[in-house]
């Protein structure tokens, strides 16, 4: 029979047509079959050379090195002629000379909205035993650039974030950046606990950089609580790598993006945004960065805006991240390079003072340092004038506290001082509060009733 034979189209033709369908559509969906490969040449107690990619990969790629049947994940940060250095997210190296390393692709993650509830590590996978993650439809970059800052909505719709000290002095808008400035043993992680709590917010996605192994779940259980249903973590321990402490907050952000373009009001924690320096230090040292501040490559100070600028609002103008980056003092020092770089960065800075907490007045925050560059927009002018003569009143109860232990002030000499005498103590005692505080609804009336107290009591 000339020509091609005819096939007759049997059931189990059907079904390997089918199944070859099914093949490619697969292959198709998972990406480029063929991947370049290279050979480990080097290997270093914090990175490893690979020879024989240089010409195939980019900067930000991830590489696979299969040991013991399992694939191990590095990132490459650095590329040369003939050559390029990869830091692995592991811990430990534990890779030959020799071993094959594969080209792997810009990591990706698909968020989806089951993820709430979940807690999972900076690779995207679950470490909170409830099985494996569903995943998304979209699947996104993790280094994303920021909004348009031409497209980008306003920020103007006040918050009501829980936290009386916060609602009062630094009120917040949503959408808004605010950094979290404290040093060690001052409250820091029961404060972010509390402004976790918020109900004001559809969502919370809080990201653990570095975080002792021990407060891990003491601040799941204590910050989520009731609000589990809409709560995603991720986590990374001060024992894993410095890639997987750097790429935590990536993958916290990712997440919170792909709910605010949802059209959902986002509370993002990362805890803390310096130890996310830290590990980037790590990574830009080990790429061949020159240390330039205090031992921070200058690489450092141009990744942690690009890290800010994706919180805020959307281009799309439908949803928002309202941020809380705390940032760590090392000394108390308020003006080492990392807090100093933030500072001018964000929209807004609290300041936990060691003297305050000292006290037992908790949060220590310190209310003459913080300041919140939105706060316009969330006082009314009645309340904004309120608020600024408090500030005066405290500014002078501090100045003067010397003097009036020591006993070197008598009533009625400075009527404006007498004043700050009557109410500050008052203003101190309704801004304590810690995790078991009943709610509240409005600061301003609770305080209004205490200063009136005051008052009377004075008279």
């Amino acid at each position: 029979m000339s020509g091609l034979e005819h096939v007759s189209p049997t059931s189990e033709n059907v079904n390997r047509l089918e199944l070859l369908r099914t093949s490619v559509k697969k292959a198709v969906e998972a990406g480029p079959v063929c991947k370049a490969m290279g050979l480990v040449s080097e290997i270093s107690s914090s990175w490893y050379r690979v020879s024989g990619l240089s010409k195939f990969v980019r900067l930000g790629e991830c590489v696979t090195v299969c040991i013991d049947g399992k694939d191990q994940i590095g990132q490459i940060v650095r590329i040369d002629m003939d050559s390029v250095v990869v830091k692995s997210f592991q811990a430990n190296i534990d890779i030959c000379l020799g071993m094959q390393v594969w080209q792997k692709g810009i990591f990706t993650l698909r968020p989806d909205v089951s993820w709430s509830g979940r807690i999972i590590n900076s690779l995207g996978n679950p470490i909170d035993g409830a099985g494996e993650l569903v995943q998304g439809l979209q699947e996104v970059k993790v280094d994303r650039a920021p909004p348009d800052a031409m497209k980008r909505a306003r920020i103007n719709t006040p918050i009501h974030t829980g936290v009386k000290v916060v609602d009062l002095f630094t009120p917040m808008c949503q959408g808004q950046r605010i950094g979290v400035f404290a040093g060690s043993g001052v409250g820091k992680s029961t404060f972010l606990a509390m402004l976790a709590r918020s109900e004001g917010f559809d969502r919370v996605v809080f990201a653990l950089v570095g975080e002792r192994g021990r407060e891990v779940r003491e601040f799941i259980e204590d910050a989520i609580g009731d609000n589990n249903a809409k709560t995603i973590g991720v986590v990374s321990t001060s024992d894993e790598s410095a890639m997987m402490r750097r790429m935590a907050p990536k993958v916290a952000l990712t997440i919170a993006e792909f709910f605010r373009d949802r059209g959902e009001h986002v509370l993002l924690i990362v805890d803390s945004i310096t130890r996310f320096a830290h590990a980037s230090r790590d990574v830009l040292l080990a790429a061949g960065e020159a240390p330039v501040s205090r031992g921070y490559p200058p690489g450092v100070f141009s990744e942690m805006p690009k890290l800010l600028e994706r919180a805020g609002t959307s281009d799309n103008g439908k949803g928002a991240i309202t941020a809380f980056f705390s940032v760590l003092v090392d000394g108390d020092d308020h003006n080492d390079p990392v807090a100093d770089n933030i500072r001018g960065t964000l929209d807004g800075h609290i300041v936990l003072d060691r003297t305050i907490a000292e006290q037992g007045r908790y949060p220590a925050v310190n209310i003459l340092s913080s300041v919140s560059r939105l706060a316009r927009h969330a006082w009314t002018a009645e309340q904004e004038k309120l608020v600024l003569m408090l500030r005066s009143f405290i500014s002078r109860y501090e100045d003067t506290r010397d003097l009036r232990l020591i006993g070197g002030y008598k009533s009625g000499v400075d009527p404006e001082l007498d004043q700050a005498i009557t109410w500050v103590p008052g203003v101190y005692e309704t801004m304590q509060q810690n995790l078991d505080s009943p709610a509240y609804c409005d600061v301003f009336a609770e305080l209004s009733k205490v200063l009136t107290n005051s008052n009377s009591q004075n008279n």
